[in-house]
């Protein structure tokens, strides 16, 4: 596998920094993987799956979102999107990162693969832009959340007003994160929920990218994203013939241990969606390409992506 970084700069200005890795020189290209990552973690944690990916054939494009790891820049400023609307620029900067990919790589079939935040980033970006994309790929997802939004955006105005959109919210934090870790007692460390995978547990804690407590300007523009991801109209612009495929751990809490990922994927039936498939992982945790049996959730999604690809 050969790595190579470059930086873009997004229409706001902000300077998108961008991992790029491409198969060896003998293996066959067949298509592209472009993968917006999770909340409060970095592009750089998915190499691991990018190598699996490109010793398959497939190119793999993945940058760290505003707020996050090396676009960020610096600890001090993770956790803040943008003065407003930061998932809707989270959301433009995946799209202007699949132009590039694709005026690079102009015959290639290419597909997003969005995980946890990432997912929801992915769930809009197929209502604007869905067209442009051979299939999606939903990691650690969740369908209509309903009210609990609006009480959220209620906290975060009410946390914003008064301490600022760029002041972290430990309160927006612990209403968000605090019950995921009950399903796992007693608990060995406060992010047990992720993998049952003690080692890549604590690989996520000791990264100084990873696990900060987001800002409330973060979780006003994200929580206004999740709603608008559950809007009528905006599901009805999904392209129908778009494939997707979602899969998720069992015990995920993100996706209410399989209730969330089945209502999403009923919610998509329901518009029209032809090809979409899911899969849940007895046992699995939220990430399942750091789990203990990532192998095969990786082998799982190459399948789908070759059986979704006419080079392949």
């Amino acid at each position: 596998m050969l790595c190579k970084n470059f930086i873009f700069k997004s229409d706001d200005g902000t300077d998108i920094f961008v991992y790029n890795w491409t198969p060896d020189n003998d293996v066959k290209v067949k298509g592209i993987v472009q993968i917006a990552h999770g909340m409060a973690e970095t592009a750089a944690r998915y190499e691991r799956f990018a190598e699996t990916l490109t010793g398959s054939g497939y190119i793999v494009y993945a940058n760290d979102h505003r707020g996050h790891g090396r676009t960020a820049g610096s600890v001090e400023k993770l956790g803040y999107l943008a003065d407003n609307n930061g998932f809707d620029w989270l959301v433009k900067d995946l799209h202007q990162l699949s132009v590039i990919t694709k005026k690079e790589n102009p015959s290639l079939p290419l597909f997003l693969l969005g995980h946890s935040m990432g997912s929801f980033a992915a769930q809009r970006y197929i209502m604007l832009y869905g067209d442009e994309l051979n299939g999606a790929v939903l990691s650690g997802s969740n369908g209509k959340q309903g009210m609990i939004l609006n009480l959220g955006l209620l906290l975060a105005k009410n946390e914003i007003k008064k301490h600022g959109r760029k002041a972290q919210s430990h309160k927006l934090s612990r209403m968000t994160f605090g019950s995921y870790n009950n399903a796992f007692k007693p608990n060995r460390t406060e992010f047990d929920w992720l993998s049952r995978d003690n080692h890549e547990v604590d690989k996520y804690i000791k990264d100084q990218f990873c696990g900060t407590v987001f800002t409330a300007g973060f979780f006003y523009d994200f929580l206004t994203g999740l709603k608008e991801i559950e809007d009528k109209k905006n599901l009805s612009l999904i392209p129908k013939k778009l494939p997707i495929y979602i899969f998720s751990g069992e015990k995920d809490p993100v996706g209410k241990f399989g209730k969330g990922v089945i209502r999403l994927l009923n919610t998509y039936k329901s518009y029209g969606i032809k090809d979409i498939t899911y899969k849940l992982y007895k046992d699995g945790r939220h990430e399942m390409l750091n789990e203990t049996n990532r192998y095969e959730v990786m082998k799982d999604i190459i399948h789908w992506l070759n059986l979704h690809n006419h080079n392949a």
